[in-house]
């Protein structure tokens, strides 16, 4: 009970959230949110650590866009077309990288994952180096204008909570429960008679479909796709998203990519700020060190909240 009104009361103040926040920035936050949540259901509920996932976000941006911009598309089937092309590239990089094990599995999603970078660098529909720009926001199913930042905030809100969602229904379900048993112990899965791969195989894809499915909706967001959703410091992003918020837990993927997004696009500002207040100009060069303070943040919480920040205080809770 108490759960539920907990996510009531978030829903609401998501909801109320356009008009006291920037929308873009929300929905920016809200994709990425999607991405850590997605990456999360490998990681935390099956023990597979990608280092590729950038290429299924990426990669269903520069298919959204090009669906939407060149082939006339409409949002939603270009969300759609994003989502499983995501879903289609982690098949591919799936079946081959699950034939191997813990830093394997993990050097083969990164190769993989740099083969593919570099196919879209050269690849013409993608604009190389100048990526995809001027991708149309157009029109929901022909009817609602997606032009306004606030109307498109709703869809996006749609879309990340019904991820989220579906997301929970997986891991609560006796598939997602068999998922938690190939982490803890997966020779004792195979002695049960699961077919370890194929659950394996089926984790991948949803996560990348659905990874997929942020990156689609991003790209509708900001209007371009560029060469930075499919490089390798993505898929590092995302896995420092993840073991901030909490690695295994629902909301913590969510709680880091709020961390981390908010940190990338206001500490600029809360530099200019401090400056302006305290009369000292070195604060204002705090929004060139985004990455030193995102370095900091990861070394704090691997050596205090070594469970994440959700994983931690939901132990110190239980142990009160």
């Amino acid at each position: 009970m108490n759960k539920i009104i907990g996510y009531g009361i978030v829903l609401v103040a998501l909801l109320c959230a356009p008009y006291l926040v920037y929308p873009v920035f929300l929905m920016k936050v809200l994709c990425f949110a999607l991405f850590a949540c997605a990456f999360n259901l490998l990681i935390g509920f099956t023990g597979l650590l990608s280092f590729g996932h950038a290429i299924f976000f990426g990669g269903a941006g520069y298919v959204a866009g090009y669906a939407m911009t060149k082939m006339g598309l409409s949002p939603e089937l270009g969300i759609l077309a994003g989502s499983l092309a995501g879903a289609l590239i982690g098949l591919m990089v799936g079946s081959l990288a699950i034939r191997r094990q813990g830093i394997y599995f993990t050097m083969i999603t990164l190769a993989l994952a740099q083969m593919l970078y570099f196919v879209f660098l050269q690849a013409k529909f993608t604009g190389g180096e100048d990526g995809l720009q001027g991708v149309p926001r157009g029109k929901l199913l022909g009817l609602i204008d997606l032009s306004n930042d606030t109307t498109l905030y709703f869809l996006v809100l749609a879309i990340a909570v019904g991820g989220y969602a579906l997301i929970m229904r997986i891991v609560h379900s006796h598939f997602g429960q068999v998922l938690k048993a190939i982490k803890e112990n997966e020779p004792r899965a195979i002695s049960l008679g699961y077919d370890v791969n194929k659950y394996k195989l089926l984790a991948f894809v949803l996560s990348a479909g659905l990874s997929g499915l942020a990156g689609a909706t991003k790209t509708l967001v900001l209007g371009f796709e560029t060469l930075t959703d499919v490089h390798w410091s993505m898929s590092g992003l995302v896995v420092l998203m993840t073991l901030v918020g909490g690695l295994g837990t629902l909301v913590g993927p969510i709680v880091g990519a709020v961390i981390i997004i908010a940190l990338e696009n206001k500490l600029g500002d809360a530099g200019d700020w401090l400056a302006t207040v305290t009369q000292i100009e070195w604060f204002r060069s705090i929004g060139e060190s985004v990455t030193i303070v995102i370095g900091l943040i990861f070394i704090i919480c691997v050596l205090v909240f070594r469970r994440g920040i959700v994983g931690e205080l939901a132990a110190r809770f239980k142990r009160s």
